[in-house]
């Protein structure tokens, strides 16, 4: 029931968007997080677990019992926000971001970059397996 009236939620929430022009889609995750997407290219499509969220960055992957809120907004941050790929926290997704991640892998100091940004491919445990997608990320956008 709950993901139903979430996938209702998001068709709404779509639906009301498309009057105004917004630069940013947030999802509000249930532990207060919230992850900001840009709309450029934005295409939304979800199953029964999952919303998959793909634009000019790239694709990236929420479970559905994730998801508290969803909304449009003009801004990129604000509170615990933070963008899918951009590990070293600087606003932008770029081969930086790469270099954060694997000096992280190997050892680094995890004050030093977002670990839920550097959670690219959405799977809750930071591996190699982020930095071969967010090197896609960075690809595609080219």
């Amino acid at each position: 029931m709950k993901k139903t009236i979430i996938l209702m939620l998001i068709a709404l929430v779509a639906m009301v968007a498309s009057a105004e022009t917004y630069n940013y889609l947030k999802f509000t995750k249930t532990n207060g997080s919230t992850v900001t997407y840009s709309v450029e290219g934005l295409k939304l499509t979800y199953d029964n677990t999952n919303v998959t969220v793909t634009n000019v960055d790239g694709t990236a992957t929420i479970a559905l019992a994730e998801v508290k809120d969803m909304y449009f907004s003009n801004e990129a941050g604000g509170g615990s926000s933070y963008i899918i790929g951009d590990v070293n926290k600087d606003g932008t997704v770029s081969i930086a971001d790469v270099s954060a991640l694997i000096d992280y892998l190997l050892g680094g100091d995890a004050s030093e970059i977002d670990l839920e940004a550097a959670n690219v491919n959405g799977d809750n445990d930071v591996t190699i397996a982020d930095v071969s997608t967010l090197i896609d990320m960075l690809l595609a956008s080219d």
